[in-house]
């Protein structure tokens, strides 16, 4: 009864429900997105004088539509532009890839590897021991996913026309710790401003999210999941980290680009356009101008928008 109240006090929020479920296709691009964040933030989008991040997010998914997008959201095209950006080594060593799930050749891969999905966000099958996995139950859960097009939930028009696919990458694993750390750069015009550190993900446990910035000073920013009781140490490559995103992210207003520490050895992990597709939380509130006033908006290219 608790999960059906929050319509009742904010009936505004199904939108953002009908809308990942399809229902809400009919509605263009702009008049959807104004819906979906007064919904999830009960106030106003500004469009036309966009302050927040936030804000700014839900502009550059209307206006800012460079075609090259679609390949950098790509799981499998980007590695592509990883390479010819900072070499084939930053990339995680591809096992596969494959159009149907069916024809997944599980008898071909290792004991450990992981399995992801190159056109949404969060279909990941980790796969620690191949004798335990599920093979029927994971194929029927790739299929469905590849059946979706991540595109309608938030409308983040460069997952629009991405084939898709299932890729098998390495399974990485640190030698000194448990769980795989993310450390995700947000980047401004080629400029990496902050790296937020994510821990305990796909562990069972609690996952944190912290904050810093190019000093490596923790802020006092959380970003939807809270942030630790006592900080992540620093990573040992982190300047060569802050590099590798600047490169990464030159002449795009604002990129996410996501990274692993390995051993003593960087990978990368994707490129985020719009993180939490502009529909999160950013506390305390100040934080949501800071980062908007580090996204200068590019010209608006009005004639792709889908109104």
């Amino acid at each position: 009864m608790h999960h059906y109240r929050q319509y009742l006090v904010n009936p505004w929020k199904l939108i953002r429900v009908l809308g990942a479920l399809g229902y809400m296709n009919w509605i263009p691009d702009r008049l959807f997105l104004q819906l979906m964040y007064r919904a999830e933030f009960g106030i106003k989008l500004d469009l036309d004088n966009p302050k927040r991040f936030n804000e700014k997010i839900q502009w550059l998914k209307l206006y800012d539509r460079r075609p090259i997008y679609s390949d950098l959201v790509d799981k499998y095209k980007v590695r592509n532009y990883v390479k010819e950006k900072i070499g084939s080594e930053y990339l995680v060593p591809l096992l596969g890839v494959w159009e149907n799930p069916e024809e997944i050749a599980f008898d071909s891969l290792p004991e450990k590897f992981v399995l992801k999905c190159n056109h949404d966000s969060g279909t990941v099958v980790i796969c620690k021991d191949k004798s335990k996995l599920d093979i029927h139950k994971t194929v029927e859960y790739l299929k469905k996913r590849c059946s979706n097009n991540f595109y309608w939930g938030g409308r983040e028009w460069p997952y629009k026309n991405v084939k898709p696919k299932v890729i098998c990458e390495q399974y990485l694993e640190n030698t000194d710790m448990h769980g795989l750390i993310d450390y995700k750069i947000y980047c401004f015009d080629g400029n990496p401003k902050l790296m937020m550190i994510a821990t305990d993900r796909f562990t069972g446990k609690e996952t944190h999210f912290d904050f810093f910035d190019q000093d490596f000073k923790w802020l006092d920013l959380e970003w939807e999941v809270h942030r630790s009781e006592v900080p992540p140490k620093k990573p040992n490559r982190f300047d060569e980290m802050m590099k590798i995103a600047k490169k990464l992210s030159v002449d795009i207003p604002q990129v996410r680009v996501d990274l692993y520490e390995v051993n003593d050895k960087i990978y990368f992990g994707e490129m985020t356009f719009y993180d939490g597709s502009g529909m999160q939380k950013i506390t305390p509130d100040k934080w949501d101008y800071i980062l908007g006033s580090w996204i200068n908006l590019p010209q608006k290219e009005s004639k792709k928008c889908a109104y």
